[in-house]
Formats: C-alpha cells, structure tokens, sequence
C-alpha cells in the first residue's frame, strides 16, 4: 500500500487516504448574497467522485465585510448554510470527507476576482465596502482600511463562532481556519502589518492573540470529534516579517489549544520574491511538524510519485493537490494506478470501474 492512500485519523474523522483537495476560491455566487451555486455542487462533487481523501471548500467569509470580492461564498446566515449542506451530502455519498476554510480577508476585501475584468478595490458605488485590518496600512494598490476596535474584534471572534455552527448544522467535518495568505488573521500575526500597541500588537503574544481567541471560541462551539485545522503561512519570505521560527512556535500553541492539523502555506500578506518549484514550501511543512502537531504540505505538488516520496520522507501527514485538481479532477484516481495500489477501483465511483484498469 503507498502511504499516499493509507487512511488518516484526527479525532473521530477518519479519512479514506492523505490526498486532499486545498481551498481555491472560485468566485462563482451571485453578487452580494455568498450563497453558493450549482458550480459548487459540479466542481466540489467531482472531485469526491474522483477520489479525494478531503476537500476543503474555498475561503468562506464569516461576515459580509470579510469577502475577498462580491462573488465570494459566505457562511454568515442559514441560507448559505442549506446551500452547502446539499454539496456536503453529496461530497459523503462518495465517500469523501469536507471541511470549510472560514475566513475574513481584512484589508485585501472588496477587490474584484480574478476574472471580472477590472482590478484592485471594488468602489462602494460598485458593491464594494470598508476593509479594515490591524492597523491602517493598505495592500499595495488597494484601498486603505480602517484599523480595527477593540469592539471590531469582539464581533470577528463571535462571527467565527456563529459561522462554525452553521457549518456543523450543514454537516462539515472539519473546519479550517484562514490565517495566512495576507487576510485578516495573517495581518494580526505580522509585524509588517501589525502596528498596533494594545494587547493585540507588539510582541508575539500579542500579535498572535486574535488568532488564538478565534480558535478558542471556534473550538468551543465546534463538536470535540470533528477537528479544526489552521492554515498558515509560515514566512513572508521577509527578513524582518512573520518568521518560520514564530510559526513552528505557533504551532505548539495551538495544537495545545485543540487545533488537530496545521496547514502550511506561505507568502501573500506582503509582495515578496519567492523561488517556485515543485514541492517548495515542502521544508516549511517539515519544519512546522517538529511542533508535534500534524500538517499537510502544498505547492507545486503535481505528480504521484513526488507526494508518495513527501509522505515517506516524514515531512507531512497530508498533501494537498491544488491547481493540478483543478486540470484535473480525478487526480487520486491516476495516482492509485500510477503507484500501483492494489485494488484501485475501491477510490472509483462504481460506474467508473470499467475505467481503472484499461
């Protein structure tokens, strides 16, 4: 058996092999409600079909304000709670497991998607809305936010906790929080973008402290079967912003805090040069793992036989197939056959299995 389709376990959850599918926003609802479409059922549902461990839906705001653009899917009412609910039912019935990212892009909200034409903010006359971050200081050619309250605070950690129960009630399995890539809680633990000098600015501690409330009162509400898992991004690739050191560290907090699986990305809060290649941010994944606390590894990951050597390696639990998912849906299904697992037809839809072997 390839470690790459041996089942993992993180509290009550066990999930049929270690591919997982990333979050990737897709920018698909319609203008302003964040109720997702059909597009969701079709693009998440056949990549359950096609044999992934774990999908992790894309970025879902926990708060009108904390969309990245107008059209991004949000988990703030019930509505868009039943609209998922009927993506996880089908996502089960193949025997996939699904978590939801959940999220507040801060300073980087209100920006057009990547393929609505124009870009940069969204003016107000246009949707668009006030962002706010950390402090005021904007992304390069975005509008500036405003710095958020004490009181802003209050209601973004409570917006978290109402949107994890909305997400057990459409029968998520896993909860993802978004604390990388540059949106609100990434801005809060760097100092780049942190200026603050109250209890949530300053030293580790305190830049770290609205993430570590976020996931209290996220795993207060959240059932103590079902895991929660943090993304981060473990550099800015910046001598002086957030650190791999501050990250590992990290880490260690939060697993004590309940968090089950890190998910280690990097980059995005500030523009920085980054070396791409095949499995770049592997050594990040490696690296944050010495905390104690499983973690899956993404970037770049394209072949079977380069995720198998991850696993094999030790340097993550999981693998995440991102944008080679999105060429290609049934990914794990060529992987099982690539790396010869026996019985391969068991990661196939029934009425594929005349598919698996010729």
């Amino acid at each position: 058996m390839a470690k790459l389709f041996e089942p993992l376990a993180l509290r009550d959850l066990t999930i049929r092999n270690r591919i997982v599918l990333p979050p990737m926003c897709q920018y698909q609802c319609l203008a302003a409600d964040g109720v997702i479409t059909d597009w969701h059922l079709a693009h998440y549902g056949a990549r359950a079909a096609g044999g992934f461990g774990l999908l992790i839906a894309e970025a879902t705001a926990v708060a009108p304000e904390g969309r990245i653009t107008p059209h991004c899917a949000g988990l703030w009412n019930d509505t868009q709670r039943d609209a998922w609910a009927r993506v996880v039912a089908f996502c089960h019935k193949q025997g996939a497991a699904i978590g939801v990212q959940l999220g507040h892009a801060g300073r980087k909200g209100s920006v057009y998607s990547d393929f609505a034409g124009p870009t940069g903010s969204v003016p107000d006359s246009a949707g668009g809305w006030e962002t706010i971050g950390p402090s005021a200081i904007a992304f390069p050619d975005y509008r500036p936010p405003r710095a958020a309250s004490l009181a802003d605070i209050e209601r973004i950690k409570a917006d978290f906790a109402a949107a994890a129960i909305r997400a057990d009630a459409a029968g998520f399995d896993a909860i993802e929080l978004h604390a990388a890539h540059g949106y609100l809680l990434s801005e809060f633990l760097s100092p780049l973008t942190n200026h603050r000098d109250d209890a949530y600015g300053g030293d580790f501690d305190g830049r770290t402290r609205l993430l570590r409330e976020v996931v209290d009162a996220v795993r207060a509400v959240w059932p103590d079967g079902k895991p929660l898992l943090v993304r981060l991004s473990a550099t800015e690739w910046l001598p002086d912003g957030w650190s791999l050191d501050e990250s590992v560290r990290l880490a260690g907090v939060l697993g004590a805090q309940g968090v089950d699986l890190i998910d280690v990305s990097s980059g995005g809060n500030v523009p920085a040069k980054i070396a791409l290649g095949p499995g770049y941010q592997v050594p990040l994944a490696r690296a944050v793992r010495q905390a104690g606390v499983p973690v899956t590894a993404v970037g770049l990951i394209t072949e079977p036989e380069l995720a198998e050597a991850i696993l094999v390696e030790g340097s993550a639990d999981a693998v995440e197939i991102g944008r080679a998912a999105l060429r290609e849906p049934s990914w794990p299904q060529r992987a099982a056959r690539d790396l010869r697992v026996e019985d391969a037809k068991r990661f196939y839809p029934p009425s594929y299995w005349r598919g698996v072997y010729r």
